[in-house]
């Protein structure tokens, strides 16, 4: 690799968990009782390194690239899909587009290696704004060889790293967006947990059970053409895409800063995780939003020891479900930040 890994430190502080928890249970309100919202509230605290942690300017993130695979058949949508969701979202008319407004997150949409070229445009304040980072126009097929070249990759996460550092804020939210993803993520997941494509290849877009059997077929020839890229960068490399590995460099950069990262579903996790196989730290830092309705992200999660807080049968991307979790983060803070304590409010906390 021709770049440097941000080196993400431990960030466990005994004292401030012990101050964060204290606070917590003396609120006015039977201990735990607010379940994992508590939970939440004590990772944010954790992140921020603070007792009172305020989340300000939150960045939604969507990466998107295409994937030489998707000639192959594996998705149920053509690649053409990808450039025009991408104009979607700058138009505004996308879910995570509807959802970044409601909830005043700041969207950013990059182009990581889609197909086509899209123009690069001005844009209103406040409106969604494109970032071109194109390595190439598309990864190759990694069915019949390696998607990027190691250059390639490290160029992604490179950009990936850059991307963020030109971000305000303290929190991160991640998406996607690219045809035959959801083939990447299962790659990802299966060459690095030594799991069975079977296990952890769906439907993504809507394939019907013929089409999942097509599409693990030609998974399989993946895996076994790259059997040597077993190296969290080299299976990146070779079975990932553009904007897979961009958000591996921002998902790095984001935890390098104690950002709150909000991670979204399949395909977002499978950056995670491979960040994660580079920089075990990253974790400390990260937020899981929801369980996909995709098959294998379960799978995923537990490589993680990863507790979603949303379960909703979602399954699409772009950073929908980073967006639905959001105000949970936002409530988390809240409750440390404006409920009472027993001792302020006055009220009794002794048992009988």
């Amino acid at each position: 690799m021709s770049f440097a890994i941000p080196t993400i430190a431990d960030i466990t502080d005994a004292t401030l968990t012990a101050r964060l928890q204290h606070i917590l249970d003396f609120k006015t309100k039977p201990l735990g009782s607010l379940g994992r919202l508590e939970a939440l509230a004590l990772r944010i605290g954790q992140v921020l390194g603070t007792e009172a942690p305020q989340l300000v300017q939150p960045q939604m993130l969507v990466c998107a690239g295409d994937h030489g695979i998707a000639a192959r058949g594996v998705s149920a949508f053509p690649s053409d899909v990808t450039w025009q969701m991408v104009e979607n979202f700058l138009a505004g008319g996308a879910a995570v587009s509807v959802l970044a407004r409601q909830h005043g997150l700041a969207l950013t949409v990059v182009d990581c290696g889609v197909a086509k070229p899209i123009a690069e445009r001005d844009t209103p304040p406040g409106a969604p704004r494109l970032l071109l980072r194109k390595v190439a126009p598309g990864t190759a097929d990694a069915s019949a060889g390696p998607a990027m070249t190691a250059e390639q990759c490290g160029q992604a996460i490179a950009n990936g790293v850059e991307v963020v550092r030109g971000l305000p804020g303290n929190a991160l939210l991640l998406g996607e967006m690219g045809i035959a993803n959801t083939s990447v993520a299962s790659l990802l997941l299966a060459r690095l947990a030594g799991l069975p494509l079977a296990e952890v290849t769906g439907a993504g877009t809507g394939l019907d059970a013929a089409g999942i059997e097509r599409k693990r077929a030609v998974l399989q020839q993946a895996l076994d053409v790259n059997a040597e890229a077993t190296s969290p960068f080299d299976a990146l490399a070779a079975l990932g895409g553009y904007e897979v590995a961009t958000l591996v460099g921002a998902v790095l950069q984001a935890a390098a800063e104690r950002r709150v990262i909000v991670v979204d579903g399949f395909i977002t996790s499978a950056a995670v995780l491979v960040a994660s196989r580079l920089q075990p730290a990253v974790l400390q830092r990260c937020v899981f939003a929801h369980r996909s309705g995709e098959r294998g992200h379960s799978l995923m999660l537990a490589q993680m020891q990863a507790e979603p807080l949303l379960d909703l049968g979602l399954r699409l991307g772009e950073g929908s479900g980073a967006a639905l979790a959001w105000p949970l983060l936002q409530s988390a803070c809240a409750v440390l930040a404006e409920m009472a304590s027993f001792e302020s409010a006055g009220v009794d906390n002794r048992v009988g």
